[in-house]
């Protein structure tokens, strides 16, 4: 975020950006930057409504249409999140390998559309989900047939298509629109994470309240129908603008490259490390190339034999290697360690997502026992809401973060951020032990009123309500959002700064494909808690009624995997090394062949 985004700046920004730049064999390339961003903004803002509008209230949606047991609409939800976060591995690999952000953001939100209007239509059609189950305390109820199941598991499949395609390119796409060779442009980049953050904050909060409250009070029907129209709209939108958006063409599987540099180091694996590697190694840099000129570090040093020249390896009249699967450039070299310097770190995002997705799960289903009457009114704010308040603390910390701690911490560190992405992420990781610590104190104090004080009814299928206010949840969900301003923003933004360039949607994905890792997670560690505690004297910990369960436990245990995580990454952290740059600070250059070769050790 660029605090000193202002009116001139912008005006200043609007003329840079309408520099052009060209090479001798390719078009000019019109960066229209803030001018296309109300198509591009538009469409994220209305493919979010669409998209969190359906999934805000999707575990709700399960347990009372179509009828199923908690635990089994907890883990649909997550192995559907995990498909979904992991599907945009898959999406970015064809998008930055055959068919490029333009075209694979169109196919993918009209993939969405389709799936929103699947599942619309569940709820619309009586004969596509099962009879409502009748308000009593306990019982089974009619489960969906496997042709009801199928229709909704066909809507959430074209969701999946559909996020795989753009959750890790829509960010990318949008800053492509921006020039990274001038200052307005660097700029631009910068202050589009501001809005990108803002829509999609901006989405959840909308649809946690409006959209929601609709599908719980007013109709399923109408209340998913609204997300499907939204979708639609999103399409609209995005392809209004098509004609003055820059459009990056796919330049192949980077992948490829970083198979060869793989490779090539295991054939060369008995050969003697060079004296000098910075000055001994094969340099090449492709002159189309838009990866950003990178110096030698010594991390990884057996990857350095890929670029080592022996006598058997031939070199073209243009410096290139005859066979890429003998001789490696130094340049490609550093582009696979950036790739595994980032691993270690995207591993510790597993577990710190683990809070975040109980946050929207189990949080939830404290909510629905709790009394969530607002004031001494009959209105029942609906449980999913809840979450919009993680939403509230995200939105309003950031610009405090931007405007005033940033400045601050800038005075008197001297650094551009205040604080170095990572330190950054720690701070996130650390707060999200906090969260759930405070969550197992709230729902200890929650069960404990419900067993010990008169009860406000009972939940069909659950348990008694107890009588604590749903407003004690509102911490827990205070200190997500804080956490997620922290850790999440700058996982993003490290997975961003740290590939190379021909890999930024890949790196895109790699933030959601640590989400689904936590998803699948969550999944396995409720599977072997239920399993092991219900054969215990102290019963299930994960109980349908949460009332005859220790859901507090199990908070606990996550937070104290949230500690030994927090370890793991300290130690990451302070052994990894920023691309590109000797003093530790991420650059965006940009270096084609024939610029002045790094000749310095850094």
């Amino acid at each position: 975020m660029d605090d000193r985004m202002n009116k001139s700046d912008k005006e200043e920004m609007e003329k840079e950006e309408k520099a052009t730049v060209a090479t001798d064999d390719e078009p000019e390339i019109n960066y229209r930057g803030w001018k296309v961003m109300p198509f591009i903004i538009g469409n994220e803002t209305f493919e979010k409504l669409g998209a969190i509008g359906t999934l805000a209230n999707l575990l709700i949606y399960l347990t009372t249409v179509f009828n199923l047991k908690s635990i089994t609409a907890t883990t649909m939800i997550n192995v559907f999140n995990g498909t979904t976060n992991f599907g945009t591995l898959v999406g970015a690999f064809l998008c930055d390998t055959y068919f490029g952000r333009y075209k694979t953001l169109g196919f993918a939100t009209a993939a969405s559309f389709l799936g929103l209007q699947a599942i619309q239509l569940t709820a619309a059609i009586p004969e596509l989900h099962p009879h409502r189950c009748a308000a009593k305390e306990s019982g089974e109820c009619e489960g969906p047939t496997a042709g009801q199941l199928a229709f909704l598991l066909m809507g959430l499949g074209l969701m999946i298509v559909g996020a795989g395609g753009v959750r890790p390119c829509n960010l990318a796409f949008g800053v492509d629109q921006f020039n990274p060779k001038t200052e307005a442009g660097k700029r631009g980049i910068d202050s589009f994470f501001n809005w990108y953050f803002f829509t999609f904050t901006f989405a959840q909060m909308v649809s946690l309240t409006l959209i929601v409250y609709i599908q719980s009070n007013v109709s399923w029907a109408i209340g998913l129908g609204i997300p499907a129209t939204l979708m639609f709209i999103a399409c609209v939108v995005y392809f209004v603008g098509s004609k003055i958006y820059v459009k990056v063409k796919a330049t192949g599987s980077p992948m490829t490259s970083v198979a060869q540099v793989i490779v090539v180091a295991i054939k060369k694996r008995k050969l003697k490390p060079v004296e000098q590697p910075w000055l001994s190694l094969f340099k090449y840099i492709p002159p189309k190339s838009i990866n950003s000129k990178l110096p030698y570090t010594d991390q990884f040093r057996f990857l350095d034999k890929a670029a080592i020249v022996t006598p058997q390896d031939e070199i073209k009249g243009d410096g290139s290697p005859a066979d890429p699967w003998r001789l490696c450039s130094l340049q490609q070299v550093e582009e696979v360690k950036c790739l595994f310097r980032v691993l270690p770190i995207w591993a510790s995002q597993i577990m710190y997502c683990v809070t975040l997705v109980q946050l929207h799960t189990y949080a939830v289903f404290q909510a629905v026992q709790s009394d969530r009457r607002l004031g001494n009114s009959n209105f029942k704010i609906p449980a999913a809401s809840y979450v919009v308040f993680m939403m509230l603390s995200l939105t309003i910390f950031i610009p405090v973060y931007d405007r005033a701690i940033v400045p601050f911490l800038r005075k008197i560190r001297g650094k551009e951020g205040g604080i170095t992405i990572l330190q950054r992420i720690g701070i996130g990781m650390f707060v999200s032990i906090f969260t759930m610590l405070v969550s197992g104190m709230v729902e200890q104090h929650r069960r404990s009123i419900a067993l010990t004080k008169p009860t406000l009814g009972v939940v069909p299928r659950k348990g008694a309500i107890s009588s604590m206010s749903a407003s004690i949840l509102i911490p827990q969900f205070i200190l997500g959002g804080l956490t997620e301003a922290f850790a999440s923003i700058g996982l993003i933004e490290f997975y961003y700064k740290q590939f190379p360039e021909n890999m930024k949607s890949i790196g895109g994905s790699l933030f959601y494909c640590g989400l689904a890792g936590s998803n699948y997670f969550s999944s396995l560690l409720i599977f072997i808690i239920h399993g092991t505690t219900n054969r215990t004297a102290t019963g299930n910990w994960l109980e349908e009624d949460l009332n005859k369960g220790r859901l507090d436990y199990y908070y606990y245990i996550i937070a104290g995997l949230g500690i030994l995580n927090l370890g793991y990454f300290l130690l990451c952290a302070s052994w990894y090394k920023y691309k590109g740059n000797s003093d530790n600070t991420p650059e965006l250059e940009l270096h084609v062949n024939g610029e002045k070769q790094q000749s310095d050790k850094p």
